[in-house]
């Protein structure tokens, strides 16, 4: 039961942090800078770095929770 738990919980985690915080906020981190009166070369960077790897955060944080999950549940 907690396997499949963890599974759901690594599927909307992978989600979240892939698609909302790494993408989309990536986005938005960007356009707040290119709109602010003294743009930060770090921070566009960072946005930008968070748009690349989005897909790659998405699968890390969904791996971390999904294979113990897949675990548990193989091991009952």
């Amino acid at each position: 039961m907690i396997g499949c738990v963890m599974i759901l919980s690594a599927i909307v985690l992978g989600l979240w942090a892939g698609v909302w915080w790494a993408f989309i906020g990536g986005i938005v981190d960007v356009i707040e800078q290119v709109r602010a009166p003294e743009m930060s070369a770090i921070a566009i960077a960072i946005g930008v770095a968070k748009v690349v790897f989005a897909g790659f955060i998405g699968w890390l944080a969904f791996a971390v929770l999904a294979i113990p999950g897949k675990l548990l549940i193989l091991s009952d």
